[in-house]
């Protein structure tokens, strides 16, 4: 549908300003920020925040003033910290709904501009496509051939005719012949312009409201495991904590200390980490892709992409640059090399294939080929009697699935003779012309030599109807042929790097693409995709049993001539071979085999609403390269993630350890309370939530091949090994309390130099379990800002603790000899010896990875 600019007024940038501040963002009322009040709640309810709080209360009873304070002070950091993450994921979060907001074709200044749908406002002049959701109700000011899924409203699933404004005797508010459209239906066909009459609240979707009610997202496969080990270990310390109080009660006969220490123990055992960390890792690491140009709609995504095995990827604007210019022409035999840097006049004999190549294409058009393919008249035609500005379109034939060719038929206001001009796949023209066999053999051939340089080869035919009533489809024309249109599309220039970064990751590339099976395979081999010799085009596809496309399918990796709906097939044939398919898409029809995928990927800049909406990743830049960045950062995500959880897990082992083994032995002193419990937690919160989440990926991250989907998130040998470093921390730090203990150290004394060697080994243990591949000292070369500052404040805060008279008293530590020092230090070095030695023996009899 060509759209006349100056008849048909928008509105202008300042006015579309002034009344989206009248009447609001053009959304639904829906789950807002939380505000401070929300997060201080979710704080109160989480089992770390009652059990330091039933300490508190616990110390006022015994009279211990101070220990109170502290532990209230202690609260407000956590929460503090609570804070902190929360803001920063409500940010991420906030920047990702904006990215998520269904873009919106809108008429401003005069011109056509590309808006986010939230800023569509009322007297908007809107155009839409086959495709597109509609962003808000709206009246039909032009059509062509648009159909209306409203079942959304009505529930009715199929499509209604909708007409212009003016053309229909009855203007029913809904329905078939309607002018009026409505936000949140979808076009499953034609193309429109229309004026805004109501946004948001104010549309039909948001007076019923209902209709689009907030939906809960189902929990994903990783967040039931981590629920299912946060129960275990919850449970597990619930019944540790009443055990001790009994035990510690029988042996010592002190209740409320047993109940102190009991708490502790459970403070000490309840990884209420894991949900926090999960989320924060999931907010971030979705808005650091997005800054990749990668937008995640759903969780499951950044888990899938760490176990994709195939790659299946469209041609144009993906792998190519989008960027389409003719290069070549084909007349009655003569080929002619097109350079636009060069100001030669095309030959006359070219002439014509330019001129219906124009016809048959809009006069303000969004295709690049049909961009290209203007300009390629403004530059050499302009001026001629070849350019028709003055023609009347009377009728667009578009595209479809049985005919991939589209005609523009023209009132050329010389007589009641109608032009019509036509463009589309080679083979589409050649048999809308109706050719002799070897007419159409030879000229088959010319375009497949086009189609084997790289070229985009479109037909180009014509034809003149004396009579006033046209045809309904094309093939009733008798169309006469004119010649072939190369267009060039240059592949990107990261695209060959990209693909050698997939072989080397394990995952297979297959290039999908409509085009011609020549231009296919050359753009193919440009890439660097393997096994480029063997094609597979639409009507094979088609032809094929599901155990012949079962075998093939194994081998070729380059499919041409594909219908949209086809991919379909393709997925379903890749996922029974085994393989994990992520699989790119941007039309209507591709969004089934985007919901089919493991991973769908729909294209951001050129892709539907509808594909956008079936898919759980949306490519920003339409960029095949986007696509690697994405997979490298989900691994690592899912990498970080791991690690966090391993350190986590394993830091609670010794300081369970340390507040139940002097608590069960008669004896000896209590080494670890609540206040001592808090600090640790003080210094875990951030570094797993933190650091770990901001840690760079490993190098040989893309060396290594795909995940499996057999493979648990936190599996056996990952549990053992996490294990295996918390109890060597615990042997590493009683052993260094048993030496003082053996030598009568008083028993603040005792508690000092435990409580420094579990601080100092814990991050320790946090900096070694930043990388699974690489030593203490590389790991702190490359130390984050964060994880520096991080062990910087724990050092300083140790010191203080330990050099002020007032915080020593509060965690009831004592001055010892400077030789406990130098044995505290050599604790640590021991254990980062060990965990380092841990890393490179064990790996290789045991890889983790």
């Amino acid at each position: 549908m060509d759209v006349d600019l100056q008849k048909i007024q928008g509105l202008t940038d300042e006015a579309a300003a002034q009344i989206l501040s009248e009447h609001g963002y053009n959304e639904l009322a829906g789950v807002g920020r939380k505000s401070f009040a929300r997060i201080v709640i979710d704080v109160i309810r989480e089992p770390m925040f009652l059990l330091l709080l039933s300490c508190g209360i616990l110390y006022l009873f015994l009279g211990s003033i101070t220990e109170s304070i502290s532990l209230v002070v202690g609260i407000l950091f956590i929460m503090g910290v609570t804070f902190y993450q929360e803001r920063k994921t409500e940010r991420a979060l906030d920047e990702l709904k904006k990215l998520a907001s269904p873009k919106a074709m809108v008429i401003r200044n005069g011109a056509r501009k590309k808006i986010p749908g939230r800023e569509v406002v009322p007297g908007d002049v809107i155009v839409i496509s086959e495709g597109n959701n509609i962003p808000a109700d709206a009246l039909l000011l032009q059509s062509s051939h648009l159909l209306a899924d409203e079942s959304i409203l009505t529930g009715e699933a199929v499509p209604v005719r909708k007409s212009e404004y003016g053309n229909v005797s009855q203007q029913r508010s809904g329905g078939e012949d309607s002018p009026y459209i409505y936000s949140g239906t979808m076009v499953v066909k034609g193309t429109g312009l229309a004026r805004v009459l109501a946004t948001g609240q104010n549309s039909q979707v948001g007076k019923i409201g209902r209709s689009l009610g907030i939906i809960s997202e189902e929990k994903t496969a990783l967040q039931h495991e981590i629920k299912r080990l946060v129960r275990i270990m919850a449970i597990s310390g619930i019944l540790s904590c009443l055990l001790l109080v009994l035990v510690y009660y029988f042996t010592k006969g002190n209740f409320l200390n047993g109940l102190l220490a009991g708490l502790a123990l459970a403070m000490a055992m309840i990884p209420e980490e894991f949900p926090v960390v999960f989320t924060v890792f999931m907010a971030l690491g979705a808005w650091r892709m997005s800054r990749r140009h990668v937008l995640v709609r759903k969780p499951t995504a950044v888990e899938a992409l760490g176990t994709v095995t195939v790659l299946c990827t469209d041609k144009t604007g993906t792998i190519t640059e989008n960027k389409m210019q003719v290069s070549k022409l084909y007349v009655a035999g003569e080929y002619y090399d097109f350079d636009q840097s060069r100001n030669a006049e095309i030959p006359e004999v070219f002439h014509e294939v330019v001129e219906y190549g124009i016809l048959a294409s809009r006069n303000d058009p969004f295709d690049p080929m049909e961009r290209s393919i203007q300009q390629l008249g403004e530059l050499k035609l302009s001026g001629t009697e070849h350019i028709h500005r003055d023609w009347t379109l009377l009728r667009e034939y578009p595209l479809s699935t049985g005919l991939l060719s589209m005609s523009m038929a023209y009132q050329t206001g010389e007589n009641k003779d109608h032009i019509v001009a036509a463009k589309g796949a080679p083979e589409a023209i050649l048999q809308l012309c109706r050719l002799p066999d070897a007419e159409h053999a030879r000229l088959s051939a010319a375009a497949g030599q086009m189609a084997e340089r790289g070229l985009r080869v479109l037909g180009i035919a014509k034809a003149r109807v004396s009579h006033s009533a046209l045809p309904d489809t094309q093939e009733h024309f008798e169309f006469s042929f004119c010649g072939f249109l190369g267009l060039a599309d240059p592949i990107r220039g990261e695209i060959p790097a990209a693909i050698k970064s997939c072989y080397e990751a394990g995952i297979r590339v297959i290039i999908i693409t409509g085009d011609y099976p020549a231009t296919a395979q050359s753009i193919a081999a440009q890439a660097g995709i393997r096994n480029h010799s063997e094609v597979i085009s639409g009507d094979e596809l088609d032809a094929m049993s599901a155990e012949v496309l079962s075998r093939r399918i194994r081998s070729v990796n380059v499919f041409a001539r594909i219908r949209p709906e086809q991919k379909l097939k393709i997925v379903d044939a890749l996922k029974h071979s085994g393989e994990i398919v992520a699989m790119t898409g941007d039309g209507v029809n591709d969004a089934l085999a985007l919901k089919a995928a493991h991973v769908g990927i729909s294209m951001g800049e050129k892709g539907t609403d509808v594909a956008r909406a079936a898919s759980s990743l949306v490519l920003l830049d339409d960029n095949f390269a986007s696509i690697v960045a994405a997979i490298r950062m989900g691994r690592k995500i899912f990498e970080n993630l791991q690690n966090a959880f391993s350190y986590i897990l394993a830091i609670h082992i010794p300081i369970a350890g340390l507040a139940l083994i002097p608590a069960v032995i008669p004896g000896l002193p209590i080494l670890l309370w609540p206040i001592h419990i808090a600090f640790h937690e003080l210094v875990i919160d951030p570094m797993s939530s933190v650091v770990y989440e901001q840690q760079e990926d490993e190098k040989n991250i893309m060396q290594r091949p795909p995940r499996s989907t057999r493979e648990p998130f936190f599996d056996r040998k990952k549990a053992i090994f996490s294990v295996v470093q918390g109890f060597i921390v615990l042997a590493i730090t009683l052993s260094v309390y048993f030496i003082g203990y053996s030598v009568h150290l008083p028993e603040k004394s005792l508690r000092a130099i435990a409580f420094i060697s579990l601080v100092l080994i814990n991050l320790a243990l946090a900096v070694s379990n930043l990388s699974r591949s690489r030593s203490v000292i590389g790991i702190v070369r490359q130390a984050s800002g964060a994880a520096k500052w991080i062990i910087g404040a724990t050092c300083i805060l140790l010191l203080l603790i330990f050099s002020i008279p007032y915080l020593r008293a509060v965690f009831m530590f004592q001055l010892f000899p400077f030789s406990y020092w130098l044995l505290i230090a050599g604790a640590t070095v021991f254990a980062l010896l060990l965990f380092d030695a841990m890393k490179f023996g064990l790996r290789r009899k045991w890889p983790l990875h």
